[in-house]
C-alpha cells in the first residue's frame, strides 16, 4: 500500500479494496495520479460499490475498466480506490459501513455523495483528479461542496464497461480535479476529443432551477454570474422547465429507481444485504415503482430532451447553480437531508433527464464554504464546458 492511501487520514480510501497500478510512461496524463471510485472494477481486485455484501459476495474483476484503463494508457498513476456511498444511490457522502470523508474545504460538513472519497481525495490534494460516477448529480454536488471542479459528461459518451451500474440510461462516468487545465487534459483522454473547441454564442439563466437555491447562495452566485457574463455576453433570464420542475425530478426519480431494482433485483432477494438506513429504504421503494409512473416519466423524458435541444441550439450555454446551498453539516436529521434532496434534485435532474453534460465550477463561497455554478450545454459539447473551466478557473 503506497503512501498516500497509507497516511490517509480523511477516509477517503478504500483500504478493503485497495489497489494500484502504474501508468504508462509518457502520454498527455504523464506523471499525474488519480484516483478510482469504488464502482469501477480493476483488474485482479474486487469491487465494493460501497457495500460490505456486495464485496463479499463478488469475485476479483479480471479486466479493468476502459475508463480506468484509458487513463492508465495516457500516463496517469493510480493511486487506489476511494469510497463511495452505498450503491452509488445518495447525495451527502455518508456511507454506514465505512463512514464520511473529510471535505477539507469546509470543515465539518459532508463532501458530498456518492462520489465522496473521489471529491475529498481531490479537494485535499491527495491526488491530481478522479474518476466519479454521476447519476443523479454524483459528480456535481460533492463538487460544489468541496470547492473543486467537477464534469457529468453527455451520456454515453464515456463507457461504463466494468462500472456497477445504479440507473443505465443516466449513469454516467465523470471526473473531479482542482486545476482547470488538468481538469481540461483529463476530458480529452476520456472524451477521445482531441478537435477544436465551439466557442458559446448565447448564455441563458434558469430562472426556475435558481429559484430552489437559499437566498444567501443566490446572492453568493451573482458574481460568479457576472463573470460568466463578462465572458460569454449579456445573459438571457428563462424558464427550464415547460411545468414546474418538481415534476422533472419525478420523471427522473420513477426511472431511476425501476433501473436500479432491475440491475439489483436478483442480488438484493437473493443475499439480502444489510443496508444502511438512507439506501434501504430506497431500494424498498424501487421495488414497487410502479410500470405506468415509468412508462408516462419516459415519454416526458424525450419530450423534455427536444425541448432542452432547441433552448441549448447554436451553442448556448445555460447557468443554474449546483447545489441549494453549503454542504450540510455531517450527521444532519434525516428531515434536513430530505430538504436537501428536494431542493436539489429538480435542479440537479435537468441534465439527466436530456443527457446533457454539466461541469460545475468553484466560483462562489458562502460562510467560508464552496459553491458551485453550474453551465450545461448540447449534447457533445462537453469540450466547450472544459475550456470555459479554464477560461473561468
Amino acid at each position: 500500500m503506497n503512501e498516500i492511501v497509507a497516511n490517509d487520514e480523511l477516509g477517503a480510501f478504500c483500504r478493503h479494496t485497495h489497489i494500484e497500478a502504474r501508468g504508462a510512461a509518457a502520454g498527455p496524463l504523464a506523471g499525474l495520479t488519480f484516483a478510482a471510485k469504488d464502482l469501477y472494477d480493476v483488474a485482479g481486485q474486487k469491487t465494493g460499490f460501497g457495500s460490505p455484501d456486495w464485496l463479499r459476495t463478488h469475485e476479483p474483476a479480471t479486466r479493468t475498466a476502459p475508463a480506468v484503463q484509458m487513463l492508465l494508457d495516457a500516463g496517469a498513476h493510480l493511486v487506489g480506490k476511494t469510497h463511495t456511498e452505498e450503491m452509488a444511490w445518495s447525495l451527502t457522502g455518508e456511507n454506514a459501513h465505512y463512514g464520511t470523508p473529510v471535505n477539507v474545504n469546509a470543515p465539518g460538513r459532508v463532501p458530498g455523495g456518492s462520489s465522496s472519497g473521489s471529491a475529498a481525495a481531490v479537494a485535499a490534494g491527495l491526488v491530481d483528479f478522479a474518476l466519479g460516477s454521476d447519476t443523479g448529480g454524483s459528480v456535481r454536488l460533492p463538487a460544489s461542496y468541496c470547492g473543486i471542479l467537477g464534469l457529468r459528461p453527455t451520456h454515453g459518451r464515456i463507457s461504463l464497461e466494468g462500472a456497477c451500474p445504479l440507473a443505465p440510461s443516466f449513469d454516467t462516468c465523470g471526473w473531479f480535479a482542482r486545476d482547470a487545465g488538468v481538469f481540461e487534459r483529463v476530458g480529452r483522454v476520456l472524451l477521445r476529443d482531441a478537435a477544436p473547441t465551439r466557442a458559446p454564442r448565447r448564455l441563458l439563466v434558469a430562472q426556475d432551477a435558481f429559484a430552489f437555491a437559499e437566498e444567501a447562495a443566490l446572492a453568493a452566485l451573482k458574481p460568479a454570474l457576472e463573470r460568466v457574463a463578462a465572458l460569454i455576453g449579456r445573459p438571457e433570464t428563462i424558464t427550464v422547465g415547460d411545468e414546474p420542475l418538481t415534476q422533472w425530478m419525478d420523471y427522473f426519480r420513477f426511472p431511476q429507481g425501476a433501473e436500479a431494482w432491475e440491475c439489483h433485483r436478483e442480488w438484493v432477494t437473493r443475499v439480502r444485504p444489510a443496508f444502511g438506513p438512507a439506501v434501504g429504504p430506497r431500494i424498498a421503494w424501487a421495488a414497487t415503482v410502479a410500470a405506468q409512473d415509468v412508462a408516462r416519466a419516459r415519454a416526458r423524458r424525450e419530450e423534455i430532451s427536444r425541448r432542452m435541444d432547441e433552448l441549448l441550439r447554436d451553442n448556448a450555454v445555460l447557468a443554474l447553480p449546483s447545489a441549494p446551498d453549503i454542504a450540510l453539516p455531517r450527521n444532519s436529521p434525516p428531515v434536513v437531508v430530505d430538504k436537501l434532496r428536494s431542493r436539489a434534485l429538480p435542479m440537479l435532474c435537468i441534465a439527466g433527464l436530456a443527457r446533457l453534460p454539466q461541469v460545475s465550477l468553484p466560483l462562489a463561497t458562502l460562510n467560508g464554504c464552496p459553491l458551485g455554478l453550474s453551465l450545461i450545454a448540447a449534447r457533445g459539447n462537453d469540450t466547450m464546458l472544459l475550456d470555459l473551466a479554464k477560461k473561468l478557473i
